[in-house]
């Protein structure tokens, strides 16, 4: 057992407030001081229909890993997900690249925080090319060690900073709602240059923009699903609740943002929408508008709400690792845990490589769109292992039950395709590039190095997975985003992502465990480290 060989046991300190803003602090980060202004060049002032699409489709995902997230509370509740519905082969291939989601959002958050502070440390940030400064790494560097060094503390406490963090960071927003509509409003702006964007930059700001990238951190509630003091009837409240929330924020700063602006900004159009270095869109508004005090609480903010979603996605991802020890995904070490109750080699490991991801990614813009495209794809299992676990596992316990779940699903697994697909094909191209890589070096480890029984592996179960990559890539290539072909129209590639959509999640289903299998799975995963169910003594 896990718990008993590393020296403690996760802590049920979780209650739902906590939870709740452990996700919300994780969505309210640095997307919100650059997501406007960039989904407003793109779309105009229809981007505000960009944001209600975005909250709308990961309020779908949420639904379904609210169901799921309440059948396995453990930590790290996303790797024992994917071992479920198609068994060990699937979850070790899931777990890594959840990994690989959750590794690099530090980073970029810490990117974030350099990046404001450029403006008074001029030396961060390389004026030419936008990227960091060998200086601008070891801040960030640093900044990634004060995330690991919290991460450190029992989760009671931990979560008590961010509880504070959160309040701020929910306050700011609001009050810059407020102040930008009390002080400018010009609704003659949803007019204003309609030959400067398409409709189609609805959808294309969706990823580009950030939009979904501000709203993927709603599963952290998830991830911390085995250190909650009532896991099924927390994670709904703080998984559901926390979308609902950011939405209402995110959709709110949208339209302030566009009222707020001068007509004769957007006289060359909204693509030419530009403020003094682009470095701080909300804080420049405010400036030129004569809000030094708003200003001046944004560029503080800029470092505040970076550094609690980078605080927490290290949470989360140090869960991650700690599911991989204790289903021999990872090495057991990962499952180690302080006496505090926290996986400290994983909080290590996410600094290590999240200090690595620094090099081939070094400017905020460079990698939101590698974590938004990994991360929806991560995401997408989510439907798959819904359905599948509803039909081989009916009695298993649900606290939580989503209504309606064989329409829903299915439409979620379109919604989160067409994510990938709007990433466009060169963003595409690079991460399928790294899970072939990444697969092929796995594979030939177990088979030639570890010498593991060729059935173990699971070549069945994962079978689905080819037609699922290999065909997002060819649609993704045949489109005209990104670097595609252009050969089909926008409306086409639409309807035959969908269709494919359908088609693999039959395969998918096809090849998912038997009833047996799935029952035997799911009693193993809830069988594993008994002492996580044990409330924590004072």
């Amino acid at each position: 057992m896990a718990s008993s060989q590393s020296g403690g046991q996760l802590k049920r300190h979780a209650g739902p407030i906590g939870l709740l803003f452990a996700s919300t602090t994780s969505m309210i980060g640095s997307g919100w001081l650059f997501g406007a202004y960039h989904a407003a060049k793109l779309a105009g002032p229809w981007s505000i229909l960009s944001w209600v699409i975005g909250a709308i489709i990961i309020m779908m995902l949420a639904f379904c890993f609210a169901e799921l997230a309440t059948m396995f509370p453990r930590s790290g509740a996303l790797v024992h997900i994917s071992h479920a519905s198609h068994g060990d082969g699937l979850g070790r291939i899931w777990s890594w690249m959840l990994f690989l989601a959750y590794v690099a959002m530090p980073a970029v958050e810490a990117e974030a925080v350099v990046t404001y502070a450029n403006n008074y440390l001029p030396f961060l940030v390389s004026p030419d090319k936008g990227v960091l400064t060998v200086a601008g790494f070891f801040v960030s560097v640093v900044l990634l060690g004060i995330f690991a060094l919290l991460n450190l503390l029992a989760i009671r406490k931990l979560l008590q900073v961010n509880s504070a963090i959160t309040w701020w960071k929910i306050a700011v927003p609001v009050a810059t709602i407020i102040g930008l509509i009390v002080v400018a409003w010009h609704p003659e702006n949803m007019h204003a240059a309609p030959h400067s964007y398409q409709i189609s930059g609805i959808f294309t700001a969706l990823p580009a923009a950030g939009i979904v990238f501000s709203f993927l951190g709603f599963r952290t509630a998830i991830e911390l699903a085995g250190e909650s003091s009532d896991p099924h009837r927390n994670m709904p409240f703080a998984v559901i609740g926390s979308v609902v929330l950011a939405s209402v924020v995110y959709v709110g700063l949208q339209i302030a943002f566009i009222m707020a602006l001068s007509p004769d900004q957007l006289t060359g159009g909204w693509a030419t929408l530009s403020f003094a270095g682009d470095l701080g869109p909300f804080a420049g508004l405010a400036a030129g508008l004569g809000m030094t005090w708003l200003a001046t609480i944004l560029y503080v903010d800029a470092y505040v709400s970076p550094g609690g979603t980078g605080l927490m996605y290290m949470t989360g991802g140090s869960r991650i690792l700690l599911a991989n020890g204790q289903l021999d995904t990872g090495p057991k070490g990962l499952a180690k845990l302080s006496p505090q109750g926290v996986p400290w080699v994983g909080v290590l490991v996410m600094w290590i490589v999240g200090c690595l991801f620094l090099l081939p990614f070094p400017a905020w813009q460079k990698m939101v769109e590698y974590i938004t495209s990994i991360t929806v794809l991560t995401y997408g299992i989510g439907p798959v292992v819904l359905l599948c676990l509803r039909r081989n596992a009916p009695n298993a316990e649900r606290p939580f039950k989503l209504a309606g779940a064989k329409v829903l699903a299915p439409i979620t697994f379109i919604l989160s395709n067409w994510i990938i697909y709007w990433a466009g094909f060169y963003t595409n191209s690079v991460l399928f590039i790294l899970i072939a890589v990444g697969f092929v070096i796995y594979a030939l480890y177990y088979h030639l190095v570890a010498r593991m029984p060729a059935e173990e592996f699971g070549w069945r179960y994962i079978s689905w997975l080819l037609p699922w990559f290999g065909g997002m890539w060819v649609l993704s290539a045949l489109g005209g985003i990104g670097g595609g072909a252009g050969v089909l129209p926008f409306v086409v590639e639409l309807i035959l992502i969908a269709i494919w959509s359908l088609v693999v999640l039959a395969i998918a289903y096809k090849t998912s465990l038997s009833p047996a299998e799935t029952e035997r799975a799911i009693a193993r995963i809830l069988e594993d480290n008994p002492g996580e169910n044990a409330p924590s003594l004072p």
